[in-house]
């Protein structure tokens, strides 16, 4: 994990990466738990004989679920002390390129894109990248916008 004093450190770290993450195995149980929580039961997610024909060869985790294990993939990344609050800003792009077999393991690499000033505090583009474990493409890459207000 890199550290941060302050956001002026990390504004002099735009440019470079981070990580990657230590590797994490998806499961079916994360996979049905999403599932549920979004109501997205979809068969080539849930239904392990169903799915062991079809197209991926076995349950494949949601694209969604990739991107909600961001911020928990964040903390292992960077931290940058000397805040009031940071939050969660939203994103500019998402893409899926390929998926996550069920017990497959990922991991995150990132890079810090931009950082500037607003009015609220300071905005940063962090580009992520999820890996999956033996594969050449990413499951997902997004560019994750995170509003940092300085303490006072």
């Amino acid at each position: 994990m890199r550290i941060f004093a302050n956001v002026q450190e990390l504004k002099a770290a735009v440019g470079e990466q981070f990580g990657p993450t230590e590797w994490r195995t998806v499961t079916q149980e994360q996979v049905n738990l999403f599932a549920d929580a979004t109501g997205d039961h979809q068969w080539i997610h849930v239904d392990a004989e169903a799915a062991a024909k079809g197209p991926f060869g076995g349950t494949i985790a949601h694209g969604y679920l990739s991107l909600s294990l961001l911020p928990s993939f964040m903390m292992e990344l960077i931290r940058v002390d000397g805040l009031a609050m940071g939050i969660n800003y939203g994103l500019d792009k998402v893409r899926f390129p390929t998926p996550v077999p069920v017990g497959a393991r990922i991991r995150v690499r990132a890079e810090l894109v931009d950082l500037k000033g607003t009015p609220s505090g300071y905005l940063s583009k962090l580009r992520m990248t999820v890996e999956v474990e033996g594969r050449d493409k990413p499951a997902c890459v997004a560019e994750t916008l995170s509003l940092y207000v300085p303490a006072t």
